[in-house]
């Protein structure tokens, strides 16, 4: 994978040996596990006592300069909490230790355990230098009180260092009802540690770490890229600013962002927002883009605040029942329609030109991303990247100049021609997506053709296979090869209400033409009083009646 130095598979115990070291950088998200999460590890490390061989911890993204001390990109949470269980079991040897219970031998154990998976306390001044380093808001608790097995304060702390102080007393417990002996409690550490093995990804700097992070999203392993950028942008302002308080405002801001969007949803809206303002760029040189660009304090937090103010606009442009369309009704309608089409290569434009532009033009550009979205997206099943290119450029224009200019995107919009050939063969598989769009492909015409209001989200229609899914002895003269090219066939297609649905089912074509003749759905209607049979040229020619239809309804005038 590019920008990967090195990839192993490397259990707990290889990981914490040799002298090696890993810190969290400073500016990561703090400590956040809960119950849920402890009691999965706990679960997971109880049946490897008992009848599991090895327990795969998942993906460690560790950034090096030399093999020996490690920053730890993605999977904090997993080694911190390992720590925090190694801690729970050496208090209990402590303990045992205090009670005179096979003290001499329970305080060599405790102290093996530390110095193989903790690190070393000094015995003068108890200060631990420990294997783990946590980020700035946690690490001090984790020095100064849980690595020394100190009391834990309740009062003064911060949120992550309760969770954490929480995690290690919930361990504490478990592990203290489970196991008895100083030799079960380093039995039950020695068998864990041998059976935990991560993959390990070790990169070189945090460029290669963004592209690991986008390439294994895209693969539907859900990393922390935006943990990543964090990390960056807070890195800048510390390093040119000696003021705690800025970081603070900082983290609010970051805050505010993260909490709007979700961290999910953030890597996505940070390239829309990115390609709004500046030259394409694709995913995996997103980092390296904002790296180049941001460099002082005050490109940082120029970058933050513009986010934070991006990130409504964004949230509103995917839902179109948001509070900023209320009252808006044709701006709600279209983005119901991109919303439908499962597009996301307009959204750049969109958030450049609601922000550039009056509402009446940017109502024009969103018709203009709705009408292209279905010619190209839905109906010609077209390359995307083009597509997002042309719409990038278009949004710079508008930034530049405050105005828009529908012939810029003339590149991505199949003409009339195309358009219609492609719409004569098309095909919709039976999903619950395309169902529902095949549902707003006929009320439109339906709408244009007889002036009929329809709701398409409406639970009172479905779409009918004329020609059915499993058609019965009524079809067996169309033969195997016609029934399996026609029966997607938009032309095989109608809308009809559900009432009626039901009397259909597999009947022949001469039963369905009378229960179609009953529907108020004009379209339907249509087919009982046109067709007097129903095969593959009666399909073809009834898709291109509807193309002819969809190509004046969906249209854009240059």
């Amino acid at each position: 994978m590019k920008g990967i130095r090195d990839t192993s598979s490397e259990t707990y115990r290889q990981l914490m040996g040799n002298g090696l070291g890993y810190e969290i950088p400073k500016f990561q998200r703090d400590y956040s596990w809960d119950t849920e999460h402890w009691d999965d590890l706990w679960q997971d490390m109880y049946s490897l006592n008992t009848d599991e061989y090895e327990h795969y911890m998942g993906y460690l993204v560790l950034q090096s300069s030399d093999n020996k001390n490690f920053q730890v990109i993605d999977g904090q949470q997993r080694l911190t909490t390992l720590s925090i269980l190694v801690l729970a079991v050496l208090k209990c040897l402590q303990e045992l230790a205090d009670k005179g219970i096979d003290a001499e031998q329970n305080i060599k154990r405790k102290d093996a355990l530390r110095n193989s998976y903790i690190g070393y306390l000094d015995p003068v001044t108890l200060i631990s230098k420990n294997k783990l380093k946590l980020n700035r808001n946690n690490d001090d608790y984790y020095r100064n009180y849980m690595a020394p097995l100190q009391s834990l304060p309740i009062r003064n702390v911060n949120v992550s260092e309760k969770q954490m102080r929480g995690c290690f007393f919930w361990l504490y417990e478990r592990i203290k009802r489970t196991y008895a002996t100083g030799e079960s409690l380093a039995g039950f550490i020695d068998s864990i540690v041998d059976k935990l093995f991560f993959t390990v990804i070790k990169v070189s700097d945090e460029l290669n770490a963004f592209k690991v992070f986008e390439t294994l999203n895209a693969r539907g392993v859900k990393l922390s890229s935006s943990d990543l950028l964090k990390n960056y942008l807070f890195s800048v302002v510390d390093a040119t600013s000696p003021h705690r308080s800025e970081l603070d405002e900082m983290e609010q801001l970051w805050s505010k962002v993260i909490g709007n969007l979700g961290s999910e949803k953030f890597p996505e809206f940070l390239r829309l927002y990115w390609n709004s303002l500046n030259k394409t760029v694709r995913k995996n040189d997103l980092f390296k883009a904002i790296r180049k660009e941001i460099k002082t304090k005050g490109d940082a937090f120029s970058l933050i605040r513009e986010l934070n103010n991006s990130a409504d606009v964004y949230m509103a442009l995917q839902n179109p029942d948001d509070d900023l369309w209320k009252g808006k009704q044709d701006i709600s309608n279209h983005l119901r329609e991109l919303k439908l089409f499962r597009v996301k290569q307009p959204f750049s434009l969109l958030m450049s030109a609601y922000t550039s532009l009056e509402e009446s033009e940017f109502k024009r550009v969103l018709r203009a991303c709705s009408v292209i979205s279905f010619r190209y997206n839905v109906i010609g099943g077209l390359n995307p990247n083009e597509q997002e290119n042309v719409y990038n450029t278009v949004a710079l224009s508008i930034r530049r100049n405050k105005q828009f200019n529908i012939g810029d995107l003339r590149d991505i919009y199949p003409d009339d021609e195309r358009f219609e050939s492609e719409f004569s063969s098309k095909t919709f598989k039976s999903t619950q997506g395309n169902h529902r769009i095949a549902k707003y492909i006929f009320a439109e015409i339906e709408r244009y053709k007889y002036h009929t209001d329809i709701d398409q989200g409406s639970d009172l229609y479905t779409i009918e296979h004329i020609l059915p899914e499993s058609s019965g002895d009524a079809w067996n003269n169309l033969g195997y090869e016609i029934i399996e090219r026609c029966v997607y066939r938009l032309g095989n297609l109608t809308l009809l209400e559900k009432s009626l649905n039901k009397e259909t089912g597999i009947d022949g074509f001469t039963d369905k033409k009378v229960v179609f003749a009953k529907s108020s759905i004009q379209l339907t209607r249509s087919i009982a009083n046109y067709y007097n049979e129903w095969n593959e040229e009666s399909i073809s020619a009834r898709q291109k009646r509807l193309a002819v239809e969809a190509k004046s309804i969906w249209r854009l005038q240059f």
